[in-house]
């Protein structure tokens, strides 16, 4: 059961780079925020390029924070079966995802864009299930994986 917990939270950690990189490294913003603000980005002044430029990466660097975080403390810490590794690891994911479903889903209901709310709820409900396989609140050190 330990090693499907692990595998849920290694796959959501590598998502979260790969989504991170996406934002880091994308000259301007996605397609949804063109149709959320019904502007394209050569569209807008260079004072909104910047001030978008810098979301976008800090919302990349974020992903990226959170996904090598979740790896590296899977890979020691949470794989000997450590309680505070094993709480802390949805913990990080649960603080990062949830605010970002509700921003996406806010963007999704109060403009026309269309962000990709399903990934934040998909990296949740992934959190949900290794939690619900590794089961932190029970101490067994049979369980390592």
């Amino acid at each position: 059961m330990r090693i499907a917990a692990i595998s849920s939270y290694v796959i959501t950690g590598i998502v979260s780079i790969v989504m991170g990189a996406i934002y880091l490294f994308s000259p301007e913003f996605m397609p949804y925020h063109v149709d959320a603000l019904g502007r394209a980005w050569e569209e807008l002044p260079d004072s909104e390029r910047v001030l978008f430029g810098a979301l976008l990466d800090v919302a990349g660097a974020g992903w990226i924070a959170l996904g090598v975080a979740v790896i590296v403390l899977v890979v020691i810490p949470l794989r000997r079966g450590e309680l505070w590794a094993r709480i802390l690891v949805p913990v990080l994911l649960v603080l990062f995802y949830v605010p970002t479903l509700v921003a996406t889903l806010t963007v999704l209901t109060q403009t026309p864009g269309s962000p990709p709310w399903y990934g934040n709820a998909f990296a949740l409900l992934a959190t949900a299930a290794g939690v619900a396989l590794d089961r932190p609140w029970r101490r067994d050190d049979r369980a390592r994986a």
